[in-house]
């Protein structure tokens, strides 16, 4: 027979505690996906360009980041570095790998991006006489964001949910690593991961709606 008693009252007594590891979880997974974003134009733009070194960096970037697992990505930067000496914090640890990973899955998708928009925009940039910088910064850019407004949003959902890996490093600032430290001294699992997987959802489902109505602002034309 199943005994088991449900008692809420403590997830709601401790209900701030997660919030407030919400918002560590939302600061990390925005950071990794600036710090990403940054990072992966400039390995597309590295693709795009005629220096075998640069293309040779790019490459391998983007086949680590897209075929090993994204753990094994975060140990690497945490318990890798530490065998040589380099010890950093769990913050710090989780944020690397996953910015790693953003930049490698955007890199590619910023390549699709910049092949989307005609070349012929470059070349009219030019003819009005902007520089190379001017022209990548003032038409490229804009329309290949555009064309990728919605893998964007995509990737930071994933950025969001890839920030519970950071338990596994030790980071207990975050939802999950509050929402174990909960469970360790309660017992009550079910109860603080689900209240734990909603608050999960809730994020993801405000942050998509919120770059929808962003996208119909922006792209009205």
């Amino acid at each position: 027979m199943w005994k088991y008693t449900f008692q809420w009252r403590q997830v709601w007594q401790h209900l701030p505690d997660m919030l407030w590891g919400a918002l560590v979880t939302l600061e990390i997974a925005a950071l990794a996906m600036i710090l990403g974003t940054i990072i992966g134009v400039l390995l597309a733009l590295a693709k795009r360009s005629n220096n075998v070194i640069l293309v040779s960096i790019s490459n391998v970037w983007v086949e680590i980041a897209r075929n090993a697992p994204a753990l094994f990505q975060i140990y690497m930067v945490y318990f890798g570095l530490g065998s040589f000496g380099l010890r950093i914090d769990s913050f710090l640890a989780l944020l690397i790998g996953i910015t790693f990973n953003n930049a490698g899955y955007l890199a590619e998708t910023f390549r699709g991006g910049f092949k989307a928009v005609p070349e012929t925009q470059m070349r009219a940039a030019r003819s009005l006489g902007m520089g190379p910088g001017q022209a990548m910064w003032h038409v490229m850019l804009p329309q290949m964001f555009r064309v990728v407004f919605y893998a964007l949003t995509n990737q930071m959902v994933w950025s969001i949910l890839m920030t519970s890996l950071g338990v596994v490093v030790g980071l207990t600032t975050d939802l999950t690593g509050v929402t174990q430290q909960l469970n360790v001294r309660t017992f009550r699992t079910f109860e603080y991961f689900f209240a734990a997987a909603v608050l999960y959802l809730l994020i993801a489902k405000v942050f998509t709606l919120s770059a929808r109505l962003l996208a119909a602002r922006l792209f009205r034309y």
